[in-house]
C-alpha cells in the first residue's frame, strides 16, 4: 500500500504519507516511535505536517496522538533549526529576504526570543516549516526556540481531534468528511487572536528597536 502514491503521475505528498500512516497503523507499539520519526522526517523535507497531525488521532486517538504528534513536531523543528543555523544558512536567508513577516520576526526576536516564537506557534498566518528553518538564522537562543514550541500545542490538540472524528484513515483524505463546527471554530478564533497578537507585539518591540538604534 505505501507505493500506492509513487504510481500516480506524480508524487503526491498526500497520499504518500496516508499509505504510510497505514503502514504505521499495523505496527503495533512500534508504530508511535516510527510516526515520530515520520513526523520528524516531514517537518525537515516541507511535507504536510497537517496530514500527519489529523491522521495521528485515527491512529492513536486523541490523548496519545496528541504527545506523538508534539514530540515529533518539536524533535523535527528543533532538526530543521539547526539545519539552518549550521548548514543551510545562505539558502534559508534567500528564501525568506522578501517576506517581510519574517524581517519583522528577525528585528524582534533578538530581544524577545521566547514570547515571539511562542505567539508565532499560536498563529496561523507563519507557515510551520519554513518558520523553523528561518528562526536558525535569527539570534533565538536554541533554549528559547524550544521553550516556545509549547505554543503549538493548542492548535495540536485540536487538530488532532478533528483528526479522531474522521474514524478511519480513507475518511480521512476524502473531501466530504465531517468536521465538528465547534473545534473547527476554535482553532480559527484561537488563530485569529494569536495572529493579531503577534503582529501588534513584534511590531512593537521591533519599532522600539529601531528607536534605539537611531538615537544610538
Amino acid at each position: 500500500m505505501i507505493t500506492k502514491g509513487f504510481l500516480n503521475s506524480g508524487f503526491n505528498p498526500q497520499i504518500w504519507l496516508l499509505n504510510a500512516l497505514e503502514w504505521i497503523d499495523s505496527l503495533g507499539f512500534l508504530g508511535a516511535i516510527a510516526f515520530m520519526m515520520l513526523y520528524i522526517i516531514a517537518t525537515v523535507a516541507f511535507l504536510p505536517g497537517s496530514v500527519l497531525t489529523l491522521g495521528a488521532g485515527v491512529v492513536f486517538g486523541v490523548a496519545l496522538g496528541s504527545i506523538y504528534v508534539f514530540i515529533g513536531a518539536t524533535l523535527g523543528a528543533i532538526a530543521a533549526f539547526l539545519v539552518g543555523r549550521y548548514f543551510a544558512r545562505e539558502w534559508v536567508s534567500q528564501a525568506i529576504a522578501e517576506n517581510q513577516k519574517f524581517k519583522a520576526i528577525d528585528e524582534a526576536v533578538g530581544r524577545e526570543g521566547l514570547k515571539i516564537v511562542l505567539l508565532t506557534r499560536l498563529s496561523p498566518i507563519f507557515p510551520f516549516n519554513l518558520l523553523n528553518y528561518a528562526y536558525g538564522v535569527t539570534g533565538v537562543s536554541l533554549k528559547d526556540y524550544i521553550v516556545g514550541s509549547v505554543g503549538m500545542l493548542p492548535g495540536t490538540l485540536m487538530y488532532v481531534y478533528i483528526g479522531s472524528l474522521a474514524g478511519n484513515l480513507a475518511t480521512l483524505g476524502a473531501e466530504d468528511q465531517t468536521v465538528n463546527p465547534i473545534a473547527q471554530w476554535s482553532i480559527r478564533i484561537l488563530g485569529f487572536i494569536a495572529t493579531v497578537t503577534v503582529t501588534i507585539y513584534i511590531t512593537k518591540v521591533a519599532k522600539q528597536a529601531l528607536n534605539e538604534a537611531v538615537i544610538k
